[in-house]
């Protein structure tokens, strides 16, 4: 008990505390993963706890920040209302990919993207609700004189997902593409006026801020399975870009109050 009091007398000193949550379905989460622990194992300060989703709120409350890649990974109620009084009290959450989808798979074939849970999407700032098939596209800098993304130059994602979502309050967009069209395989279809699509935004949360990024897409072999028992060529996305690298390693900085 002694030594349990001292531990507790000394503290956590400049130790940053990280909860890295990953999971989800029809991705490669084992490369994220990897990719992310090496990029945080960069930061001496920082120590991590990982999960594949909310259930372990507690822990993830009291960390420091959060870093997410999900798909299709939706917190309760409860641990929605959680989540909200830690942002708000000042936390931050550096959200990468599908951290903000909800998917439900219709009869028909389809995907449906339902509003199930808007109060976590209001604290991501946006909802997923659609792509276009995996296709190359430009991602444009449009505040360069941010920390976050400058000295950045515009690049070129080979095979990524490129997310069409809805937008919940204040968000500075720091990174976009342009891209209109129908999106078949989706119920929320219709993509035809020509406006910016954000792939990185900062978004105010009471005292706290999500950093988006949608960029990282990743799919195996297996990852499609039962749908597909064998997914016919691998994605790895914006993971062959140096600058994806680069803004990964400038998020984790903005969180640890670094940037």
């Amino acid at each position: 008990m002694a030594e349990l009091a001292a531990e507790e007398a000394v503290g956590k000193s400049d130790r940053i505390d990280v909860y890295l949550i990953v999971g989800g379905k029809y991705h490669n989460m084992d490369h994220p993963r990897l990719e992310l622990l090496k990029l945080l194992a960069e930061q001496p300060r920082i120590k991590v706890r990982i999960g594949e989703d909310y259930s372990d709120i507690d822990t993830i409350c009291d960390s420091d920040f959060i870093i997410s890649y999900t798909v299709d990974v939706n917190p309760t109620a409860d641990q929605t209302q959680r989540l909200s009084e830690a942002m708000k009290a000042g936390k931050k959450w550096f959200a990468l990919h599908g951290t903000n989808s909800i998917l439900a798979f219709m009869e028909d074939g389809r995907v449906n993207s339902p509003r199930d849970n808007e109060p976590f999407m209001e604290i991501l700032g946006s909802q997923f609700l659609s792509h276009p098939p995996i296709i190359p596209y430009d991602v444009e800098v449009t505040e360069p004189e941010h920390p976050l993304v400058k000295g950045i130059s515009g690049f070129t994602v080979n095979d990524d997902e490129l997310y069409l979502s809805v937008f919940h309050g204040d968000n500075t967009v720091l990174m976009k593409t342009h891209w209109t069209g129908t999106t078949e395989a989706f119920m929320d279809a219709d993509w035809n006026e020509d406006e910016p699509r954000p792939i990185m935004y900062l978004h105010p949360y009471g005292d706290g801020e999500v950093l988006y990024l949608t960029l990282g897409h990743s799919r195996g072999k297996y990852d499609m399975q039962p749908m597909i028992e064998e997914y016919p060529e691998p994605e790895l996305g914006a993971w062959q870009n140096d600058e994806f690298y680069e803004l990964l390693r400038r998020g984790i900085r903005w969180a640890m109050g670094e940037l």
